[in-house]
């Protein structure tokens, strides 16, 4: 895949840092602890085709020691061109599992015109996925949800949802067969922009709920991404935040003792506060103004 990848030091520099994020996400979650086979879920899109590569780099540097499948779902979207991610992996000699499934037609029969998608699109083809894993004695299935993914997904809780969660790097699914992984967890949107570029992987676009306007999540993206223009490196404070997590701060009482806290008690709790980071959380909650005022 890097036969023709660019020779340049920018883009040097790009790779090795995509690939440290990844393999810290790795080691970081203990993803890699046996032998494995891994389902590699292939959208198409810029994302799914970085985390390939980068996979495959990582395996031919002889930093991940798993079996690779790469794993396609096709929706059976009108004008789905079937033929491009195919050709892609046979010129790469990467082998593939191509899944047919109509899964188009339930959500559009399902889903009321103007609601979105998403939410019944991703159990159908993450429930398709799970039982192509099965069938091909994969360990895990490996997703190529990101940085800027991941921060999303929590405000989109914490706004629509009334709790603090996110995608976790690491998950066992509720059958408890299968794990899925996030290896790009720790990697940027804007540097698997740079990536696929320079790749110039031949991008599928999702016609399905891609072309729907108003999504949630599009408005939680462009309020981060204002957010970021205004305060640099803010993003990846947030994100830093997720794994920097004080249950005695919050007010969840199965994460911590409440009840049973007191004078006597050897926990002992921080409640200094500097107001270091005001600043910060003030221009939040004006962009959380903003996005609803619209």
């Amino acid at each position: 895949m890097f036969r023709h990848a660019p020779s340049s030091v920018s883009f040097k520099k790009l790779r090795k840092r995509l690939l440290r994020n990844m393999r810290e996400a790795i080691d970081d979650y203990g993803m890699q602890t046996k032998k494995q086979k891994w389902l590699v879920c292939m959208s198409g899109g810029k994302d799914s085709y970085g985390l390939l590569a980068l996979l495959l780099d990582l395996k031919w540097r002889g930093h991940l020691n798993v079996e690779l499948l790469a794993a396609n779902l096709d929706q059976a979207q009108p004008g789905f061109p079937s033929d491009v991610l195919p050709a892609y992996f046979e010129a790469n000699s990467i082998p593939y599992h191509i899944e047919r499934q109509d899964t188009y037609s339930i959500v559009k029969e399902k889903i009321p015109e103007g609601n979105t998608y998403c939410s019944l699109c991703s159990r159908l083809r993450r429930a398709n996925l799970y039982r192509v894993a099965r069938e091909h004695g994969c360990d895990a299935i490996i997703l190529g949800h990101h940085r800027d993914d991941i921060l999303e997904t929590f405000f989109l809780n914490l706004m629509h949802g009334g709790r603090l969660a996110s995608m976790p790097p690491k998950l066992k699914n509720e059958e408890g067969d299968l794990m899925v992984f996030r290896p790009l967890a720790y990697c940027a949107e804007s540097d698997l922009e740079k990536f696929a570029e320079a790749m110039q992987f031949p991008i599928i676009p999702c016609d399905l709920c891609g072309s729907q306007d108003g999504l949630q999540r599009q408005q939680v993206k462009a309020m981060l991404q204002e957010f970021e223009a205004q305060h640099k490196g803010r993003t990846q404070v947030m994100f830093r935040a997720l794994k920097n997590i004080r249950p005695s701060h919050m007010l969840d009482r199965d994460l911590f003792d409440f009840q049973g806290l007191s004078v006597d008690d050897d926990k002992a709790g921080d409640d200094h506060d500097d107001g270091e980071g005001c600043g910060a959380v003030t221009a939040l909650s004006e962009g959380f103004l903003r996005m609803h005022e619209e």
